[in-house]
């Protein structure tokens, strides 16, 4: 299977040093990314267009390639194609007659053809005689030039000829790599999945900083946020997750600071840590989900207030986007489903939140603060790469047991998200599975048949490893984990 990868728009009007730099970051993500489907997978472009191949003729591989690619940021759009020199006039119509001709049998079409290169012939002259051609030779509706039912995509670069016959969208935005590390306060809701993801698909390597405040059901609702987008938009790249643990300061808050001023104070709390943090990285910008107005501390004033607290620079993707489009993007990008069902914890902090922080009363307010317990909390911040997120929820006494095959009597149970399922259904001779959905896991599993040995089964098996030592953690000794990697 040929694919060509059309740059996103932004990357073509790029200077020409700036461009090939891009050029040569995505070839080196799209490798990255796709040899786990096809170690012997080729690359190659270094301007217009990038061209993969791919020797797999699976189609539920296939479709796994497809979606990586679609999940790349910098590519506007993936043209699946025949590739072949080029040949005459006549012969690019039966060539292509070959392709489209069940495609266009009883639906109007038109004949699209772009070219680049020096050649005796013009677009209009393809488009004519392929077109007349289909229409004399195959059982159509005709042509129709605006609208039709099918458009014939063809593309003449140079000396070869590109019969293109699927078109999927890509993700748009920049290649990750060619911007600078950011790092995202994440709470595993709608507005800092979807801030974070706005990072990413701009070509920002976004770290995740986690502030815990509601104990570790909390921290493995976010870490699962942090895995699907790790896993889904960035895996070319390696992140990491600071978990900060924050229910001290959350206390201290409540004990000492006036009801109204909590939440501003928090979120100060939240960006003089997050800032400590950075600094630790090396990193020089800030993320997070607010949106103008959204809720009592996200007006003008308090933002500028909390923003007083930090030299570092604030990204808000989401300043000027309302709740539903932010949940309308959490859809398009798979992540609304679990979003959905995460608290809000900071949310909650103050009965009766001011809207018009002053910075004087503020920093009277904080004056009663022990910022030692901020220290603290910063000191104690655990710092993990993303692949390794699993491991806070390790039992000491016994490791998850990570199985090569089911056995008998064992119960798979495939987590993976339902977009997935999908693409690559789970087809195990002989074997009982369930489709369980990651973030529905924790409660569905408490319901099923507690006599029954279950085996959690994931694509890269972190997903799995992450929520079976949760249920460990949680007294369930029927898990273990399903790795089918290595005897595929």
């Amino acid at each position: 299977m040929l694919y060509l990868i059309k740059l996103f728009p932004e990357i073509t009007i790029k200077s020409r040093p700036v461009r090939r730099r891009f050029i040569r970051q995505l070839r080196k993500n799209l490798r990255e990314v796709l040899k786990e489907l096809d170690d012997s997978i080729s690359v190659i472009g270094e301007w217009d267009v990038l061209e993969i191949q791919t020797s797999c003729e699976n189609p539920a591989m296939l479709a796994a390639i497809n979606d990586r690619i679609a999940s790349t940021p910098g590519i506007a759009n993936i043209l699946q194609a025949d590739k072949h020199p080029l040949p005459s006039i006549e012969e690019i119509f039966h060539l292509t007659r070959d392709v489209y001709e069940e495609k266009i049998t009883g639906k109007t079409f038109a004949v699209r053809c772009k070219r680049t290169g020096k050649h005796p012939f013009k677009s209009i002259d393809i488009e004519q005689y392929v077109g007349g051609g289909l229409k004399q030779n195959c059982n159509t509706a005709g042509v129709k030039l605006k609208n039709p039912d099918v458009s014939v995509f063809l593309e003449i670069r140079d000396d070869f000829l590109y019969i293109i016959k699927r078109q999927i969208s890509g993700l748009g935005g920049f290649p990750l790599g060619c911007q600078d590390a950011v790092l995202s306060l994440v709470s595993g809701g709608f507005d800092s999945t979807v801030s974070s993801f706005l990072c990413i698909k701009r070509g920002l390597q976004t770290h995740y900083c986690f502030f815990n405040l509601g104990g570790k059901a909390h921290e493995l609702a976010v870490k699962e946020v942090a895995l699907f987008l790790w896993i889904k938009y960035h895996s070319s790249h390696r992140v990491k997750f600071v978990s900060v643990p924050f229910e001290g300061i959350v206390e201290e808050i409540l004990n000492k600071i006036d009801d109204s001023q909590m939440g501003v104070i928090l979120k100060r709390m939240m960006l003089r840590a997050a800032e400590a943090i950075a600094k630790r990285m090396n990193i020089n910008g800030l993320v997070t989900g607010e949106s103008i107005a959204q809720v009592s501390s996200q007006t003008l004033m308090n933002l500028a207030v909390i923003d007083s607290v930090t030299e570092t620079m604030v990204l808000r993707p989401l300043c000027t986007s309302d709740k539903q489009e932010i949940i309308d993007i959490a859809r398009e990008i798979g992540a609304e489903d679990f979003s959905k069902n995460i608290p809000e914890y900071c949310a909650v902090i103050s009965k009766n939140p001011t809207t018009k922080a002053k910075l004087e009363k503020i920093e009277n307010e904080e004056n009663r603060f022990d910022f030692e317990k901020l220290q603290a909390a910063i000191d104690s911040a655990r710092y993990q790469l993303i692949t390794e997120v699993v491991d806070d929820f390790n039992n000491s006494s016994s490791e998850v047991a990570i199985e090569k095959e089911v056995s008998s009597g064992s119960i798979v149970i495939d987590i993976r998200h339902p977009d997935d399922l999908e693409i690559t259904p789970l087809q195990i001779a002989g074997a009982e599975i369930l489709n369980i959905p990651f973030y529905q896991l924790r409660t569905n599993f408490s319901n099923l048949n507690k006599d029954a040995h279950y085996l959690l089964y994931c694509d890269k098996g972190m997903m799995s490893r992450l929520h079976a030592a949760h249920l460990q953690d949680e007294g369930f000794s029927n898990i273990g984990v399903l790795d089918l990697r290595s005897s595929s």
